[in-house]
C-alpha cells in the first residue's frame, strides 16, 4: 500500500445488514471486518438497525453496557435510542444498533428538509423506503453525536454507507457534519436490478437508458433518487465490479472513484481432518433429509448440486437452473443420481411436521411427498415451486434427478437441517449460479473458498474478474456466456458440465476441488483490502479540501473536547492479531 495515502483515525461502517443477515452485503462487511480491525482496532465502529426486539433474539450481537457509557447516556438525552456491544464475528468489532422507530413519525419533516437541500424525491416511497430512509437519517445523527462527544477535529473520520438504504445518513452528514468524510458503495444499482428483473435487455441497451426516466417507468423513483443523491454527494463513490461501474455512470451520472471488489476471509474454512469430517457430516445430513422428503433411499454416491442466494428469480438465474435440472433428468445417457437443492429463503412458516417427525425417528409418520422442506405461504403463487412443478421432475425413485426447495435461512436453527449454510455447502459436489444480473457474486466465491467447483456467468462481476485474472482453463470454475432473456445455450452448457461432473474419477474430483480453492485465494481480503484504503484516502482528501476552503467551520472551540474527557470515554484497545 502507498504510504502517502491519508489514513483515517476512525471508520464508521453503516449498513442495514450489520448484525442483521439479509444477503451478501452482510458477508462483505463481516469478512472484511477482520482486516479493518487488524489495522484500526476498536476505532472501527459498525452501525446497523436494532430490528430484533426480543431480548437475546439477535445471536449476532452481544451488548456491552460499559462501552461508551457516557456517550450512550448523552445520546439518550438527545432522543437517540441505541445499544452498544460487539458483533459476534471474527475480530469482534464494536457495533452500535440503532432504534429508529421513534423518528418514523417525523418522516415528512425529514423528507421536506432533504427535498429543500438535495431535491431528494421521496413522494412515491413506500413502507420499505420510509423505514430505510429514516434508519439512514438516524445513523447520521449517531455518527455526528459520537464525534461531538468523544472526538476533536484533529481526528480524521470516515463514514462508509452501503446501498441506497443508508443514503439518508450520508446526506445528513453532508448537511450537518461536513467535517466527517463520506463513502458510498452501491452493490447493485436500483435501476439496473429492476430492469434486469423485469426482462429488459440491460447490458445490450445500457447506453440508451436514462436512469431517472426508467425509474419512473418501473416505479422505483424514490429509491433511485436516494441512491443517486448519495452517490453525487459522497466524498468517494465506489462499487464492487467494473460491470456495475458502467451502470453507475449511466444511471447515477457519476463516475465511480474506486472499484472495490468483494473479498473473502477464509480463516473459518476448515482445514485438513476438520474439513474431511465436516464434508462427511454435511453429506450424511443432506442424504438423510433428501430421503425423508423424497420418501425413498438414495445411492451413497449421489451427486449434490446447489443453487442459493437471494430470491431474485430471473436475476439470479433460478429459472435457468430449474430448466437445466429438468433437461438433465431427461438425458437418457445420464446414469448419475443427483439431488439439486435450491437453498433460497422465501416466505415460509416453519418446517414441515412430517419431515421433522421422520427425522426424529418416527418411521410410522406418513410422508407428504412434494418438493419443499418448509411450509410456504401462498405456495400456489411461488415462482420457484411453480417452475419445479413445470420442470417435469416428479421426485420418483426411478428418476435420476430430484429437486428440493429449501425456503429457509440456514442459520443452524431452521428445524430440518439445523446446520449452517456453509456447513452444508462444504458437502456439495458442484454449485450452479447462472445469473443474468449479478454485480459481484458472493455465492460462487463462497463455493470456491470451500473447494466446491462452481458454474457462473459473464454477467456476474466475479465471472468477468476471473476471466481477466485467470486466462487458462480451470476445472474449479466455468464462466458461461449469457445473453438476454431465456438462454437455452446456458441451460445446455449447465447440463453438459453436470454430465461431466457425474463421470469424474476420484482424482479428477480432487483436482477440481483443489483448483476451486486456488481461485478463491486471489479474492482474499488480504489481496483486496487496499482498494478500501485507497477509497478512504480519496474521501479524506475531499474532506481536507473543504477544511482549507472553510477553516472556521472546523475550528470552533466549542467543539473541542478536553483530553481527560476524551480518554475516559474511549474503550481500552490494543491491536488484534488475526491468525
Amino acid at each position: 500500500m502507498d504510504e502517502k495515502l491519508i489514513s483515517p483515525d476512525y471508520v464508521f461502517e453503516v449498513s442495514w445488514e450489520i448484525c442483521n443477515k439479509v444477503g451478501g452485503i452482510n458477508t462483505v462487511i463481516a469478512t472484511k471486518a477482520a482486516n479493518l480491525i487488524q489495522k484500526y482496532g476498536d476505532k472501527v465502529i459498525m452501525v446497523g438497525p436494532d430490528v430484533w426486539r426480543e431480548p437475546g433474539a439477535n445471536h449476532a450481537f452481544t451488548e456491552d453496557t460499559a462501552l461508551f457509557a457516557g456517550w450512550r447516556k448523552r445520546a439518550a438525552k438527545d432522543g437517540i435510542a441505541l445499544r452498544i456491544g460487539r458483533w459476534n464475528i471474527i475480530g469482534n468489532p464494536i457495533a452500535v444498533l440503532v432504534d429508529f422507530s421513534n423518528m418514523i413519525p417525523k418522516k415528512d419533516q425529514i423528507f421536506g428538509e432533504f427535498w429543500d437541500e438535495f431535491k431528494l424525491d421521496s413522494i412515491a416511497g413506500h413502507h420499505d423506503y420510509i423505514e430505510s430512509a429514516v434508519f439512514g437519517y438516524v445513523t447520521g445523527q449517531v455518527i455526528e453525536s459520537f464525534f461531538n462527544y468523544n472526538l476533536t477535529f484533529n481526528e480524521k473520520c470516515v463514514a462508509h454507507f452501503h446501498e441506497w438504504m443508508t443514503g439518508a445518513g450520508l446526506l445528513y452528514l453532508k448537511s450537518r457534519a461536513p467535517h466527517i468524510a463520506t463513502l458510498f458503495t452501491t452493490h447493485a444499482t436500483v435501476v439496473g436490478r429492476s430492469l434486469a428483473g423485469n426482462g429488459f435487455p440491460l447490458y445490450r441497451e445500457l447506453t440508451s437508458y436514462h436512469g431517472d426516466t426508467k425509474a419512473k417507468e418501473i416505479g422505483v423513483v424514490a429509491k433511485q433518487s436516494m441512491e443517486k443523491q448519495a452517490a453525487l454527494n459522497s466524498d468517494c463513490f465506489t462499487t464492487v465490479s467494473e460491470i456495475t461501474a458502467t451502470e453507475c455512470k449511466q444511471f447515477l451520472e457519476r463516475d465511480v472513484d474506486v472499484v472495490t471488489p468483494n473479498g473473502f476471509e477464509d480463516s473459518f474454512v476448515p482445514k485438513g481432518k476438520d474439513y474431511t469430517k465436516i464434508v462427511a457430516e454435511s453429506r450424511a445430513k443432506m442424504k438423510q433429509v433428501a430421503e425423508v422428503v423424497l420418501n425413498h433411499e438414495l445411492p451413497d454416491d449421489t451427486m449434490f448440486i446447489v443453487n442459493s442466494g437471494r430470491y431474485e428469480y430471473k436475476n439470479k438465474g433460478i429459472d435457468l437452473f430449474v430448466d437445466a435440472m429438468g433437461d438433465l433428468n431427461r438425458r437418457t445417457d445420464n446414469k448419475k443420481t443427483a439431488v439439486a437443492f435450491i437453498m433460497v429463503p422465501a416466505n415460509n412458516y416453519g418446517p414441515r411436521k412430517d419431515i421433522v417427525a421422520k427425522l426424529a425417528g418416527h418411521s410410522d409418520t406418513q410422508s407428504e411427498g412434494g418438493y419443499t422442506t418448509h411450509y410456504l405461504h401462498h405456495a400456489e403463487y411461488d415462482q420457484i415451486l411453480n417452475a419445479i412443478l413445470g420442470s417435469g421432475i416428479q421426485n420418483t425413485p426411478d428418476e435420476k434427478v430430484k429437486i428440493i426447495f429449501v425456503p429457509s435461512y440456514l442459520d443452524g436453527n431452521d428445524g430440518v437441517f439445523d446446520m449452517k449454510y456453509y456447513d452444508l455447502l462444504i458437502g456439495m459436489d458442484v454449485s450452479v449460479f447462472p445469473s443474468y444480473y449479478e454485480p459481484w457474486g458472493y455465492t460462487p466465491l463462497e463455493s470456491l473458498a470451500f473447494s466446491v467447483p462452481t458454474i457462473t456467468t459473464n454477467h456476474a462481476g466475479i465471472g468477468m474478474w476471473v476471466n481477466r485474472e485467470m486466462a487458462h482453463l480451470n476445472r474449479g470454475i466455468d464462466v458461461l456466456e449469457r445473453t438476454v432473456g431465456h438462454d437455452q445455450s446456458i441451460v445446455d452448457s449447465i447440463v453438459d458440465r453436470l454430465m461431466e461432473c457425474g463421470t469424474m474419477s476420484a482424482i479428477e474430483k480432487k483436482q477440481a476441488k483443489d483448483e476451486a480453492y486456488e481461485i478463491s485465494k486471489i479474492a482474499l481480503w488480504d489481496n483486496l483490502i487496499d482498494n478500501y484504503f485507497t477509497a478512504f484516502d480519496v474521501a479524506l482528501k475531499k474532506r481536507e479540501a473543504r477544511t482549507l476552503l472553510f477553516p472556521s467551520v472546523y475550528s470552533s472551540p466549542t467543539r473541542v473536547k478536553s483530553e481527560k474527557k476524551y480518554k475516559s470515554n474511549m474503550p481500552i484497545w490494543k491491536p488484534i492479531v488475526i491468525k
